[in-house]
């Protein structure tokens, strides 16, 4: 009790209460003034926070159908790889003969890596004297196998003097996919 009987203004001297008035007037500005600026200011830091959030939540949620789509079509590369493609040059004669084609020779060419995962095997056949449409069907069947396969060479002459009679020249890539090499314990440690 005896500070509040110290501070009533009429026990101050005129300095010191205008040194009270100055200390009311700056309280006052504060409390007026100052916390509802600051008040104002956290409050829109968060709302702009909130509605970044909210912003990527939704573009999660919408990006959802798109992820779905994504890992399918990985299933479905996993699903065809998922076997190894046959032999090339028992597998291209044989559709060969199911056309009426005869291949003439066949060269395997070494396997190539491609990335970590895949390998390249490639075969270059010859047919001699072979029908246009009987070459397209060849072609059909083999992107239509199922298996890894794809042509990556043709190469078409005609033959002079005879009708719908082609020289073919067919590379032909079939691609297999090598399990991931496991991790070992000196690899986990080294993460």
């Amino acid at each position: 009790m005896a500070l509040l009987d110290r501070i009533r203004p009429s026990r101050l001297s005129a300095r010191e209460q205008r040194l009270l008035t100055l200390l009311g007037g700056v309280l006052a500005f504060f409390v007026l003034v100052v916390a509802p600026i600051v008040l104002e200011t956290t409050i829109f830091s968060r709302k702009s926070q909130n509605d970044k959030l909210r912003s990527a939540l939704e573009a999660v949620q919408s990006a959802r159908p798109q992820v779905r789509e994504r890992q399918a079509r990985k299933d479905a590369v996993a699903v065809r790889y998922r076997k190894k493609a046959p032999a090339l040059a028992g597998f291209l004669e044989q559709a060969a003969r199911s056309q009426k084609l005869e291949v003439t020779d066949s060269q395997d060419r070494p396997e190539v890596p491609i990335g970590k995962r895949y390998t390249e095997r490639n075969t270059v056949i010859h047919l001699k004297k072979a029908g246009m449409y009987a070459i397209a069907k060849f072609i059909e069947n083999l992107e239509k196998s199922g298996d890894a396969v794809a042509v990556t060479r043709l190469n078409v002459r005609r033959r002079t003097g005879e009708p719908d009679s082609y020289d073919v020249e067919i590379g032909v890539s079939a691609y297999d996919r090598s399990e991931q090499p496991r991790a070992t314990d000196k690899d986990k440690e080294k993460k």
